[in-house]
């Protein structure tokens, strides 16, 4: 039995608590959300239940999220989900769980930060927190962090899909920046943390600007410019000059030039699952394709003006 044919109910997350941590059974089980891996369901005000859901993958993620983020969390400046309890496969749900903090927090794909300038300090802020050189023994990372050229390959199909359907208005653009992407010298320094996936659906706004990081499943180590990616997924347009200001240490230009590999790899992703429901999910994430979009049309913008 795979995990999407169990239907998860506030009734089966309230049964495996009260069978394996039951001192927090009778807190209120709400749902919170439905993830590309897991459903989120929060538990009274300040903790969630992350349960597997509709990726084979998603086992691993959550017990590397389970074994390294706890360590992590009190030195990064936003606020993340700090997993508490480890719930064990029983007879009710055959694969492991996880309690962690609640993160309060809107998705920026359904919310993006409009306060450009505190957006980007505080998204400097955060990655200069958290890429430290890794300790011997950190979790590899499924090809995020590694080689641009591992990935040329999917991005050019990716770039055929959305141009055959319309997506992209100016497909030559797009795969110039990803050739001068992937050109760029490799990174030779220290494997740093990452956070490894870091889309609009993974980090949490209020008031226009982030107040939450989510979903940690793609820790790894290595390159830093996967995560460098971000300002131009996340931020407004006209803030990528700040963040990569503000961030320390200042990224030299063939970082730069990888990050902007990533980003349009990031794009393209969202794009196609966003606007087209590749991948396993009829209909999509709509909320997906505008900030990818936003981001195509910001890597070509700076690429013209250079």
């Amino acid at each position: 039995m795979t995990t999407t044919e169990i239907e998860i109910t506030a009734e089966l997350v309230r049964d495996l608590l009260h069978d394996q941590h039951p001192d927090l059974a009778d807190r209120p089980v709400k749902l919170g959300a439905r993830g590309w891996d897991n459903q989120l369901w929060r538990l009274g005000d300040d903790l969630a239940v992350r349960l597997p859901w509709a990726t084979q993958t998603a086992d691993v993620l959550l017990l590397k999220e389970h074994a390294w983020l706890p360590a992590l969390a009190p030195h990064l400046p936003l606020p993340v989900p700090v997993p508490q309890r480890l719930g064990e496969p029983s007879d009710r749900f055959p694969r492991p769980w996880i309690v962690t903090t609640w993160v309060p927090g809107e998705p920026a794909d359904r919310a993006p930060a409009t306060r450009a300038a505190e957006a980007a300090d505080t998204l400097a802020a955060f990655l200069t927190a958290l890429h430290r050189p890794a300790p011997d023994g950190a979790p590899a990372g499924r090809g995020r962090g590694g080689p641009l050229a591992d990935h040329a390959e999917g991005v050019a199909k990716g770039l055929a899909s959305a141009t055959e359907m319309g997506l992209i208005p100016d497909p030559d653009a797009v795969r110039a920046v990803w050739e001068d992407a992937a050109a760029a010298p490799e990174w030779t320094g220290p494997a740093l943390w990452l956070h490894g996936d870091l889309h609009p659906a993974n980090i949490l706004t209020a008031d226009g600007t982030f107040c939450g990081v989510i979903d940690f499943g793609e820790l790894c180590a290595g390159d830093p410019a996967c995560d460098l990616a971000a300002p131009w997924v996340l931020l407004p347009d006209g803030a990528a000059d700040r963040f990569h200001a503000a961030y320390q240490p200042t990224p030299d230009a063939a970082t730069l030039r990888r990050a902007r590999g990533w980003a349009v790899m990031r794009a393209l992703g969202g794009i196609l699952i966003g606007e087209a429901g590749v991948r396993g999910r009829p209909g999509g994430k709509p909320t997906w394709g505008p900030p990818g979009q936003a981001a195509l049309r910001r890597l070509t913008a700076a690429a013209s003006s250079r």
